[in-house]
């Protein structure tokens, strides 16, 4: 049986409350379990005007992915009626990104931070997810929502998309970047020649 957009716009939404749950609150509590510290720093370490507009990108994208799936849900004729077959794959998509999220925040272990403290120095993650790329956690961030946008094609699934990407590009070359360079030095700059940015090989250092 084909599921209506209704039924589609529901599962959406469930993903991504799931996702939030998962990848935010079940991480940062299994954090302080493990360390006796969230692993939250604060969001005005971003001291350049690049990074700070990072910070802003990725909260507007986290509320506008919340409003794609309500915008469906709540008023059907705002989202484009894509064929199931492609909703379906939205569906997986949004699903093996959730599941990269999750695999790339445990082979953090306890480096896991959301923000940056210039001041800290972490170990450098390079193996599982991150031998080769290294920002594998929002590479599957962009992923999940890129499906859930696939599941309700409206024009907050898309802004949050496009939000998303430009925050990230601006959080790890404006902000975590300069911060690896800074803290690790030759490690990083030996490890960044060899793993892409957001991709294999793609955005190597040279």
């Amino acid at each position: 049986m084909e599921p209506s957009p209704e039924v589609t716009a529901a599962t959406a939404l469930t993903v991504y409350l799931v996702g939030l749950t998962v990848t935010f609150g079940a991480r940062t509590w299994q954090q302080y379990r493990r360390t006796g510290d969230t692993g939250i720093r604060r969001i005005a370490s971003d001291t350049t005007r690049a990074g700070r507009w990072g910070v802003v990108l990725f909260a507007v994208a986290l509320l506008l992915g919340l409003l794609g799936p309500l915008l469906a849900l709540v008023v059907p004729a705002s989202t484009v009626a894509l064929p199931v077959a492609l909703r379906w794959t939205g569906l997986g998509i949004a699903l093996v990104g959730l599941a990269l999220v999750v695999a790339s925040q445990a082979a953090m272990g306890t480096s896991w931070r959301i923000g940056v403290d210039p001041t800290e120095k972490t170990g450098l993650v390079t193996t599982g997810p991150f031998a080769r790329v290294r920002n594998p956690i929002f590479t599957a961030m962009v992923l999940a929502l890129a499906g859930v946008a696939v599941m309700t094609p409206n024009p907050a699934s898309v802004a949050a998309l496009v939000a998303l990407v430009i925050g990230v590009e601006l959080q790890v070359r404006f902000v975590e970047e300069p911060y690896l360079i800074d803290t690790h030095g030759t490690p990083f700059r030996t490890y960044a020649a060899q793993a892409g940015r957001f991709v294999p090989v793609l955005g190597r250092l040279r």
